[in-house]
């Protein structure tokens, strides 16, 4: 197996950097190398655009993860905080809430699920100039007992300290401290006063924001289980098709242009066109290297990792680490069962030994050759091999022997 994959890299090395078995000149190998850099970058990036192009499931779906952490918050001022999120600070040239959602639509595939745009709808009609205002009141509030909080602090800590030398005997005027332990207690008492009376305030603000028809609505529809699941199914499964969706496009990006490099890289091969082989060969293998690179990610995280994920998280709950050993052994077999395919219907000598000979062809270079050439007059290769049967010259890479009909050993051709 070594010895095969040793072969089939020398092969692939030798066929990238030589015109009509003449090794390439370092200025022109530099030149292709530079040509395939810049190449394969923009393959790269054809394949991202393309891969967008069907919307995602966080576009097809964008109220999920809000909705989601609405669920799985306990706190109690969980209905405030999620009625405050559809009241932007900054209005100005904002798009509605269903707008937005929409956006992703365009020039896109797909669909935004339309009870994420029921869901927008409710939060368009809870943003009017009036929440608006209240919104802004609850912050200056919040920002005033957030100052006064911090004073407090500082009095607190200054308080503490001016006791402390009251009762270790120190005169005021030995005092750290710029107020005294009676004033710094008057300011303490008044602060929190009006911390109180704004907390009360703001809690007022807040149940009257609640309170109003249109957040009732939201609120209600936002407690609904069968909306909600809905919205749940379909995210998970659109995560779960994703990835294999944007292998699709991906693919269809890639094949033609592996169809072409392909065909083109044939023909060239027939008619003896050196460089068009050469360059069509490397576009050949830049094609093919995103290819690879896109099908790996697709195992890690498409449909077949979640498969095995789920498979292994039945079988053996926590033990997820076990879906490493998984792709140790699944790696090497598909990497294998590559090279196996080169080898035996893309590269496989016989089959090209036997192309070539029906249209009087060098089994070596594919350039037209007569009749009885023993060698090729292009690339100087031996056309023949002695037959281990009758001893006779039969052609290299077939099967069997032309006079006798013996099959001929593989080791040997």
């Amino acid at each position: 197996m070594f010895a095969r994959i040793r072969r089939i890299l020398s092969q692939f090395f030798s066929k990238s950097r030589t015109i009509n078995n003449e090794p390439l000149n370092k200025v022109s190998l530099i030149v292709i190398i530079l040509i395939d850099i810049f190449i394969l970058i923009n393959v790269f990036a054809g394949l991202d655009d393309i891969s967008r192009w069907h919307i995602s499931p966080t576009e097809a779906y964008p109220c999920y993860s809000e909705w989601q952490n609405y669920r799985k918050k306990t706190t109690k001022d969980k209905d405030y905080e999620i009625v405050r999120l559809s009241l932007p600070y900054n209005t100005n040239n904002q798009l509605r809430f269903q707008q937005n959602y929409q956006q992703a639509e365009a020039g896109h595939l797909g669909k935004v699920s339309q009870t994420c745009l029921q869901y927008a709808d409710y939060k368009d009609k809870i943003n009017n100039p009036e929440k608006q205002q209240i919104i802004k009141t609850i912050a200056q509030k919040q920002a005033k007992i957030s100052i006064l909080e911090q004073t407090n602090s500082t009095i607190q800590s200054q308080y503490d300290s001016t006791l402390l030398e009251k009762i270790a005997g120190q005169g005021r005027e030995q005092s750290i401290n710029q107020v005294g332990a009676e004033k710094a207690k008057q300011a303490l008492e008044e602060n929190n006063r009006q911390i109180s009376t704004l907390k009360q305030e703001t809690s007022t603000l807040k149940n009257e924001l609640l309170t109003k028809p249109q957040s009732i609505s939201f609120l209600t529809f936002l407690k609904d289980d069968n909306q909600f699941r809905e919205v749940d199914q379909g995210y998970q499964q659109a995560s779960f098709w994703y990835p294999s969706i944007q292998l699709g496009f991906q693919s269809l990006f890639l094949l033609p242009l592996i169809l072409i490099a392909l065909s083109v890289h044939r023909f060239a091969q027939r008619r003896g066109y050196g460089l068009i082989s050469l360059i069509s060969w490397h576009l050949l293998v830049i094609f093919f290297i995103p290819l690879i690179v896109k099908i790996f990610e697709f195992i890690q995280i498409g449909a077949i990792f979640k498969f095995l994920f789920d498979i292994i998280g039945a079988i053996f709950g926590g033990l997820l680490f076990l879906i490493n050993y998984i792709y140790i052994l699944l790696i090497p077999i598909i990497g294998f069962g590559i090279i196996q395919l080169f080898q035996k219907f893309i590269f496989n000598p016989k089959i090209q030994a036997a192309s070539r000979l029906q249209k009087s062809r060098c089994v070596n270079c594919a350039k037209k050759i007569r009749h009885l050439d023993t060698y090729c007059p292009h690339c100087g290769y031996y056309q023949y091999i002695e037959c281990q049967n009758c001893h006779n010259l039969t052609y290299k890479h077939l099967s069997y022997c032309k006079h006798c009909g013996t099959s001929q050993d593989s080791s040997n051709l």
